[in-house]
């Protein structure tokens, strides 16, 4: 049996979204307030604009982090715990409710599609007071797999 060879695939921008897009686990990146770094699992999207978009509460960890430091990276991930992955570090913009509605309205709509009551989303956004982050992809690492160094695949 080969073994499985590690990838790392340089991407442009065009590229890493069209990677992004269809995977919504990930790991955000913050900074605490003594600099020391903050990881929080989520579901991400990718906006109309080309952010990556984040649904969240306020007083949520990540959220203060980032309205703190805007310098935030992600780590998006393959359903497969075995698929390909990506680092991106950007800077984070942090919207809260009411301005956060229609953001989050996108948000929704490029991960999950279309909504069967709009208003009801609108209202419950804001009753639930949500904040929306918006990562502005700056660098980003080549999309990745794991597996062993290209120097133990077999020879052709």
């Amino acid at each position: 049996m080969a073994p499985n060879i590690a990838t790392n695939t340089a991407v442009s921008l065009a590229e890493l979204l069209d990677f992004v897009r269809p995977r919504h686990r990930a790991i955000l990146l913050t900074r605490r307030a003594d600099g020391s770094p903050q990881a929080s699992p989520l579901t991400c999207g990718v906006d109309d604009s080309g952010r990556i978009v984040v649904s969240t509460y306020p007083e949520r960890a990540k959220t203060r982090n980032a309205k703190r430091d805007e310098r935030v990276s992600l780590v998006v991930l393959s359903d497969d715990w075995n698929g390909a992955w990506v680092q991106i570090d950007g800077t984070a913009e942090v919207i809260d409710s009411p301005d956060s509605v229609e953001p989050l309205v996108e948000y929704f709509r490029n991960i999950s599609g279309e909504h069967p009551d709009w208003d009801e989303y609108r209202e419950a956004m804001v009753r639930q007071g949500k904040s929306i982050i918006r990562v502005t992809p700056e660098r980003w690492g080549p999309v990745a797999t794991g597996g062993f160094p290209a120097r133990l695949a077999p020879p052709e």
